[in-house]
């Protein structure tokens, strides 16, 4: 049964978004698991993580050195889509909302991130420098795995 969001974040004031690719080492099924069950490999600091992958579902956790990470659930479709909205200090707390795109690429992955509702052009610049480096981080992390 599809669960839709009780009400997904309203962008239309907060224009502001980025996009970063890359191909992954991980099958589309492995990142997806690391995505809703595994934050903590990849992300999170270990023993930070209060998430359940379920639609709505709010969930918690700190990264890098406890910084705190807050949002919710609005899409899971296994293996291929996470969406979920993200509020941190760097969001300057708005909720903002990141979906993941996941489709197969050969043996691994092609990974497409949008994280769209920034509320100005400063938090998504700070954004748009770092998720390049958490999606490397993440695939090293992988690769190594697969």
């Amino acid at each position: 049964m599809d669960v839709a969001p009780l009400r997904p974040p309203d962008l239309a004031a907060r224009p502001f978004f980025l996009v970063a690719e890359r191909i992954m080492a991980a099958s589309p099924a492995e990142l997806y698991r690391q995505c809703t069950r595994q934050f903590g490999l990849w992300f999170a600091d270990p023993g930070s993580i209060r998430m359940r992958p379920v639609v709505n579902e709010p969930f918690f956790f700190t990264a890098g050195g406890g910084h705190p990470h807050y949002g919710r659930f609005l899409r899971l479709e296994p293996d291929r889509l996470v969406e979920l909205t993200w509020v941190t200090d760097g969001t300057e707390g708005a909720e903002t909302m990141v979906t993941l795109e996941l489709s197969a690429h050969g043996a691994g992955t092609a990974l497409l991130l949008t994280h769209a509702g920034f509320p100005g052009a400063a938090a998504r610049d700070r954004h748009e420098k770092s998720w390049p480096n958490v999606l490397r981080q993440w695939d090293q992390r992988t690769a190594a795995e697969v």
